[in-house]
């Protein structure tokens, strides 16, 4: 199966898919306890498997390697998570915000806008089912199946759908 997607096979992808996230995202849940970090760590995975495809290197063990992958992700997600609540820690016990002087106030402020401004652009670009499939899933916390059966498309459909998004998304922000 793994020869398969590495060669671009989309139902080989879908099959491993199929068989091995319920096991990949309970084993997240219940080593790190936190099921939407689960969640989010374990569509990341799927998802770079897909855009790496042409680069994936051979696998004898893929649930092994998939756990790997998955430990490393939820990794970095929680440094990063560590790092900004450290920042927003810090900033409240100095009282940052009200002694700032007022033109790195104003640089902050733009530097908000300018991500606005990309955020609005990218979503702007994207299909209507696009914006959907991103909604249901990032902010309404849904799983794919109950997108499909939301949006009346199937799962791969959903999948495929928030994939692209995703793509267009990245390349928005690839310079910021």
């Amino acid at each position: 199966m793994w020869e398969r997607i590495r060669s671009g096979e989309e139902e080989a992808y879908f099959d491993l898919y199929a068989k091995l996230y319920p096991e990949l995202v309970r084993f997240a849940i219940k080593t790190f306890g936190d099921s939407e970090l689960a969640y989010d760590a374990t569509d990341d995975v799927f998802l770079s498997i897909w855009e790496r495809r042409d680069h994936l290197d051979r696998v004898e063990n893929v649930p092994s390697y998939l756990i790997t992958i998955l430990k490393r992700k939820i990794i970095r997600l929680l440094e990063r998570r560590e790092k900004l609540s450290n920042a927003v820690k810090l900033l409240v016990e100095q009282d940052e915000w009200t002694e700032m002087p007022y033109d790195e106030f104003i640089i902050r402020v733009q530097s908000d806008e300018i991500v606005q401004l990309k955020l609005k652009a990218a979503l702007a670009k994207l299909t209507f089912r696009q914006k959907q499939v991103v909604q249901l899933k990032f902010f309404e916390n849904l799983g794919y199946e109950k997108i499909a059966e939301m949006t009346n498309m199937s799962v791969k459909t959903c999948y495929n759908t928030l994939y692209d998004a995703l793509k267009i998304m990245r390349q928005e922000f690839y310079d910021y």
